[in-house]
């Protein structure tokens, strides 16, 4: 929409510091920014639309989603509350009883805390010819039987298919299966989805794909937010011949589409027990790697992020173990590359520094505390002190940005504040509160660094029936608030265009 003018909506002082107009103000949207703002603007032509003192924040940022996957989630078998590996094969039996002549996929099982190891032949004794593919809730390993490995092509086994392999395979699933509900129609269900929450934009770190689909599902209607494009180092060399650079507009797209990072996993999950950590996991090494294990030798991470360097990418890093963190800051520090740690969720007091020091930004997903809050416990001992260091990190000056992870965790900044701000999911009290932020500090790490909306803005812009900063008690209450405002999303702007209005 070319002129816009939101009339009476109240300010929220995104930025620490930022005091809001008492009184609601006016808000002229042109050319897709924020022009003017202030009270008892003139109209000038401009479409009205009337926030009856509603607030106004910018657009919410999801900066990690594996964008496929979430988008495929729907139409997945729902494994996240099997507790045994024999409950799990019998959730895929009735599956296969009610679509025999169907694929099983699954997702979200975590079987850390199972009393034995999802195996092969676990899943072949159900007798289908149909592959099955299960995949972990934390997407670092899948469980496969027989038919799906040969469909695949992957050696035969008897364990699970874990960390780069399954990212390999993971990427030829769409191929191999068939019609997966990846396409534009269903991308843009998603964002749809995404709109209805207030978020403006992601970051996709999905396993496979590249520009030529992106501009192929924006072409078919899946341009409804921003987004930035990440990419891996298999794709690296079709990237730099593109010409593509960190922020570049993807061909084929308008401005909204963009070239993100280079994305590197250097360590694996702890729910693995992959995780690269400087002190060992607690209880038995199922994988032989009592620290947990990287992904590449610190002179092979070194080298992939000086090609990022040269093609003009910033990188974004994996690192949930502390040993993963220290290594990946030794990396960026020896080739001046520029970009982000991703998920950060053990570190040291020290490291954090470093990262403020390097201007790299920490890009973490607070709702998988939530999840990892007792595993933690068990195989870290003594060290959930440096878990989701989020007050560390703000204190220290370190640009903090949130995401969700999705589908590890729900692709949802609502909830991703709430556990910032409360670090519990249930009656418990919250997990190392000294670790925890203010609602005011978790909205400012959801809005791209956007602070409270000002002329010259992106006119990114969501309208909500309540102040997401007037919870009010313990945090807790604050972050029940946090929730209930995401469920009163009015309306919400990407570029001046309305791409989601609630239904009166």
């Amino acid at each position: 929409m070319d002129h816009l003018l939101i009339r009476g909506a109240r300010l929220v002082p995104v930025t620490p510091g930022d005091v809001a107009p008492d009184s609601p103000v006016d808000l002229r949207v042109r050319g897709g920014r924020v022009r003017e703002v202030g009270p008892g603007l003139e109209r000038d032509g401009a479409e009205e639309i009337r926030a009856e003192g509603r607030w106004v924040i910018p657009g919410l940022w999801d900066q990690h989603v594996h964008l496929g996957q979430w988008t495929l989630t729907s139409a997945r078998l729902d494994l996240s509350h099997a507790r045994s590996a024999a409950e799990a094969v019998q959730l895929v039996a009735e599956r296969l009883r009610e679509q025999p002549d169907q694929p099983v996929i699954g997702w979200g099982h975590r079987p850390t805390a199972w009393p034995e190891d999802p195996v092969v032949s676990m899943l072949d004794a159900l007798g289908t010819d149909q592959p099955i593919v299960l995949i972990a809730g934390d997407c670092h390993h899948g469980w496969l039987n027989t038919v799906a490995l040969t469909t695949l092509a992957l050696p035969m086994r008897e364990g699970v298919v874990s960390e780069g392999e399954w990212f390999g395979a993971y990427g030829r699933l769409s191929a191999v299966i068939g019609d997966d509900g990846t396409g534009p129609d269903a991308y843009r269900r998603t964002l749809e989805q995404a709109a209805a929450l207030g978020v403006v934009g992601v970051t996709d770190f999905e396993f496979s794909g590249g520009h030529e689909d992106w501009a192929q599902r924006w072409a078919q209607g899946a341009d409804l937010l921003r987004l930035r494009m990440a990419t891996y180092a298999p794709d690296l060399d079709a990237v730099v011949a593109a010409g593509l650079r960190t922020g570049d507009v993807l061909p084929g797209c308008d401005d909204k589409a963009r070239m993100g990072p280079l994305k590197i996993i250097s360590d694996g999950s702890l729910n693995t027990r992959t995780a690269w950590c400087c002190d060992p996991y607690a209880g038995p090494s199922p994988l032989g790697f009592p620290l947990g294990n990287p992904n590449q030798t610190p002179e092979e991470l070194q080298e992939l992020l000086a090609r990022a360097v040269g093609a003009g990418l910033e990188s974004a890093v994996h690192a949930i173990g502390d040993r993963a963190v220290t290594v990946a800051l030794d990396a960026f520090e020896a080739t001046g590359a520029r970009g982000s740690i991703e998920h950060a969720q053990l570190v040291l007091r020290d490291d954090v520094r470093r990262m403020a020091r390097l201007g790299l930004t920490a890009s973490v997903q607070p709702a998988h505390l939530l999840d990892d809050r007792d595993v933690s416990e068990r195989l870290w001992p003594g060290r959930g002190e440096r878990c989701f260091a989020l007050r560390w990190m703000l204190d220290d000056g370190v640009r903090t940005v949130m995401g969700s992870d999705a589908p590890v965790a729900v692709l949802d900044p609502w909830l991703a504040m709430a556990a910032a701000v409360h670090r519990s999911a249930d009656d418990r009290a919250p997990w190392h509160p000294e670790q925890a932020v203010t609602a005011q500090e978790a909205l400012a790490a959801s809005t791209d660094g956007w602070g409270t909306v000002a002329p010259g803005h992106p006119a990114d812009l969501v309208l909500l029936d309540a102040d997401p900063l007037a919870g009010s008690g313990d945090t807790a209450a604050v972050a029940a608030h946090l929730r209930e405002t995401g469920a009163g999303v009015f309306g919400t702007w990407v570029a001046g265009e309305q791409v989601f209005a609630r239904e009166s």
